[in-house]
């Protein structure tokens, strides 16, 4: 005879193996087996990437890789990541992931707590939209279009009527993180959380480079703030001189 699983059953079945699968990743923290990292510091995707693992202290090993250190396009990155982009994780014996949402998410999953990264959909859900939000609406519309423009062109090839559009569509972006940030004390609530790392990654650069910003109180306390976290400056807040074109 089948035996039908109640709700109750499920759900205890369900815990059982979440609590299973956070203890063999505490016990890899605790043999202290570092996460891999390949990626070079001064890559925006690699301080996203680095921030989270500074916030979820973990152990890890990075090597640079991509831009003036190369190594993207060897056969053995290609093995690992077929795109030859960074950044590029290994937990342990596992497969290597890449893409650096999916490896925050996967870092979330195993490493976060209810917070940073929470076991009910409903409420993860509402961290993940503000994540994928700030990833294409924010960093995207700023990484390349302004700073690359700004930073990663030389003076005499800037088109500033692009960037200044760029940067109107970036602001009208923002004024919506503005008002977010008005109502709460971090993106996707009251928390800290993985939408913090895809939002606040970008800002350091946002307030160092030259350009004319809008007042955006609520983004420059809440800005503020994360310049007071350990990880955040150490990961985050690091100089952009080597990418500089003059």
């Amino acid at each position: 005879m089948l035996r039908q699983t109640t709700t109750v059953q499920a759900f205890f079945y369900f815990h059982i193996g979440l609590a299973m699968n956070n203890q063999r990743h505490a016990a890899l923290r605790k043999n202290k087996v570092p996460l891999q990292v390949w990626g070079r510091k001064t890559s925006s995707n690699v301080q996203a990437l680095m921030w989270c693992i500074g916030e979820l202290a973990l152990a890890y090993e990075r090597y640079d890789v991509g831009h003036k250190f190369g190594g993207t396009d060897t056969p053995a990155f290609l093995a690992m990541n077929p795109n030859g982009t960074v950044p590029v994780i290994r937990d342990a014996d596992g497969d290597p992931i890449w893409e650096t949402g999916a490896i925050v998410r996967y870092l979330a999953g195993c490493y976060g707590d209810e917070d940073f990264w929470p076991a009910d959909c409903a409420r993860r859900a509402q961290i993940d939209q503000w994540a994928e939000w700030a990833k294409l609406n924010i960093a995207l519309n700023f990484t390349g279009p302004v700073f690359g423009k700004l930073v990663r062109t030389a003076k005499s090839q800037q088109d500033r009527p692009a960037i200044d559009a760029a940067l109107s569509d970036l602001h009208r972006k923002m004024a919506i993180a503005e008002a977010r940030l008005s109502r709460n004390a971090f993106v996707a609530g009251d928390a800290f959380s993985m939408a913090d790392i895809q939002f606040g990654h970008v800002l350091y650069r946002y307030f160092d480079i030259d350009i004319v910003r809008p007042s955006l109180p609520a983004i420059k306390a809440y800005y503020e703030k994360l310049k007071c976290r350990p990880a955040y400056v150490e990961h985050v807040m690091v100089s952009y001189e080597e990418l500089r074109v003059p």
